[in-house]
Parts: structure tokens; C-alpha cells; sequence
């Protein structure tokens, strides 16, 4: 199982649909970036905190803003269309290679 996501200056937008397989019914979400990866986890108690999966239109499709995850990779400004991610069992996260900045 693969999810589409884009990504488009600091916010991550992810279809219903892929909402539905991994996150459905969480309310927040962990992002990190490390070793090239854009990891997505989910945040079981709402409490605890982390990024809100913002609905974003009628057909349920979400974003999650953080900025400052992807200001601290050197990314804020970037965007990209369509990104592969898989689920890892061994992280509990919805996992996506990043492509390598231009210099």
C-alpha cells in the first residue's frame, strides 16, 4: 500500500482517501525529516501534541502545516508534486524519500 502526498511550502497535503488508510480518525500527526525522509506519525491522544490534520474541502482531503520542520531542512520554500510514501511498520509512520535539494 502507497499513499500520494504533495508538498508545497511547509504544509503537506494528503488525499481522503490515504487519510482513511493510515491516520483515520486521528487528529494530529508528528513530522520529521531525517536522512532524506518526510516521516508522518500518528498522534493517538491529542494532548500530547504534534501538527493538526486540517480538513482541507467537502471531499475530506487533509493538510498539516509545519513550517518549521521543513525551514529547519532547508526546505520552507520547496515544493514538490507528487511523493510516494509507504507505511513502516518498524517506525508506526507513513514514510517518503525526499528528493535531494540543488545546490
Amino acid at each position: 500500500m502507497s499513499a500520494r502526498i504533495s508538498i508545497s511550502n511547509g504544509s503537506i497535503y494528503l488525499a481522503a482517501t490515504d487519510y482513511d488508510k493510515y491516520f483515520q480518525g486521528i487528529e494530529t500527526v508528528i513530522v520529521l525529516i531525517d536522512g532524506g525522509y518526510l516521516q508522518i506519525l500518528p498522534v493517538k491522544q491529542m494532548a500530547s501534541g504534534g501538527y493538526l490534520l486540517k480538513i482541507r474541502n467537502a471531499q475530506g482531503d487533509r493538510v498539516i502545516t509545519s513550517p518549521d520542520v521543513f525551514q529547519n531542512d532547508g526546505r520552507l520554500d520547496w515544493s514538490s508534486g507528487d511523493i510516494i510514501g509507504n507505511w513502516s511498520s518498524d517506525r508506526g509512520a507513513l514514510v517518503c524519500e525526499l528528493p535531494e535539494l540543488q545546490t
